[in-house]
């Protein structure tokens, strides 16, 4: 995966398979401390011990449609080439904490892409989940919590293709506001 938004979008939709109902994505993207540090919680099924010691294996799925799982692999892969690394703590029954960082300044990090379509590509796809997203700079945060947001629609739809358009719009104008890498 060229950017780091499909790279996002691709291990939250894990997040979403393994039925959790709460989601949360922190990004610290920190040019004085170069790193660039990503952070997926859930609380879905989890996995076991077993299962987390071949989860970087290409060839380790839980899924029945193919016989391949990249989305691990490739952001470890990615983030080695950048001075970077992962982790990930899982309990079956209680969720899964995947993190990932990079050399903020390497020449091969991968440009974040566009971030504020995946947020809102993702939330509109499963309304029925508790996404809390939040974005951290040198300058400020941005925390998009889709619990606020479905109180302020007071019941529209997040998958409107006008409050499809104004969301996006607005995480755009709010990550640029805090000087969100691009």
């Amino acid at each position: 995966m060229k950017e780091l938004s499909l790279h996002v979008y691709d291990l939250m939709e894990n997040s979403t398979a393994a039925e959790s109902s709460l989601i949360k994505l922190t990004i610290t993207d920190s040019i004085v401390n170069n790193k660039f540090h990503f952070k997926i919680e859930d609380n879905g099924k989890g996995m076991t011990p077993e299962f987390m010691a071949r989860v970087t294996d290409p060839y380790t799925t839980t899924r029945t449609t193919r016989k391949v799982g990249l989305g691990l692999p490739l952001i470890k892969m990615n983030t080695e080439n950048c001075n970077g690394g992962m982790s990930l703590e899982s309990e079956v029954g209680k969720g899964t904490t995947l993190q990932f960082w990079f050399q903020h300044n390497h020449w091969d990090r991968p440009p974040m892409g566009d971030l504020a379509g995946t947020i809102v590509m993702l939330v509109s796809q499963h309304e029925d989940i508790h996404f809390v997203i939040k974005y951290v700079t040198d300058q400020d945060e941005f925390v998009f919590d889709t619990d606020e947001v479905k109180e302020a629609l007071g019941g529209m739809s997040m998958n409107d293709l006008s409050i499809i358009r104004y969301l996006k719009e607005m995480i755009a104008e709010n990550l640029k506001a805090i000087g969100a890498n691009e």
